[in-house]
């Protein structure tokens, strides 16, 4: 089995890319398990923060690293919250507080446009001069009352009109077949057996 440092202590990020790389048989390892702190997330785009969170883990674990940096882009708000989404309502990342931000942000507008954005990155050492890096978008729209309970962020609130289901609606193997996450991992994947 391959060692590949996770660079989240994100719980549901974890378990979704702990099932995903189950059967490529890698051994995902959150950075938390092996003491490695939170990189900073100082840059306005995903790939940027992400390629940031993948050198700092593999720099301080030795081993191959995978990072994400995802969100929510509301088209009304000019893509906002974007990069600042786990920390939109402040920095403790409280879901509840983000999503009324959100839909209070929204109220006035008539598009709910929104897609979520995930850019991977997985680095083979701190220094990897060819890091893979994937960006995916996931469309869908924000609705104002919350629906169903799986998921996490702001699921319960981001509907997908062409299943009436909100992603917190979906079973996980369903929400990890369509999501963001899901599209950028098996992108990664693709790469990865492509690679020598």
């Amino acid at each position: 089995m391959k060692k590949l440092v996770l660079a989240s202590n994100n719980i549901g990020k974890v378990h979704e890319f702990q099932e995903l790389l189950a059967p490529f048989d890698f051994q995902v390892i959150p950075q938390g398990e092996l003491g490695i702190p939170a990189a900073e997330e100082p840059h306005h785009t995903f790939v940027e923060n992400a390629l940031a969170k993948a050198r700092h883990a593999s720099a301080a674990s030795g081993l191959p690293a995978l990072a994400d940096d995802s969100g929510i882009c509301a088209h009304a708000l000019g893509g906002a919250p974007g990069v600042y989404s786990a920390r939109y309502a402040g920095e403790d990342g409280n879901s509840d507080a983000n999503n009324r931000k959100l839909i209070t942000a929204l109220s006035e507008k008539e598009d709910r446009g929104a897609h979520y954005v995930c850019a991977l990155v997985l680095v083979n050492s701190p220094d990897d001069p060819e890091p893979l890096i994937v960006q995916t978008r996931w469309y869908g729209q924000i609705i104002n009352e919350a629906k169903g309970s799986h998921g996490f962020g702001y699921d319960p609130y981001f509907l997908l009109p062409e299943l009436d289901k909100t992603a917190a609606e979906l079973e996980p193997s369903e929400k990890n077949r369509i999501s963001h996450r899901g599209q950028a991992l098996r992108e990664l994947i693709a790469q990865l057996q492509h690679r020598a």
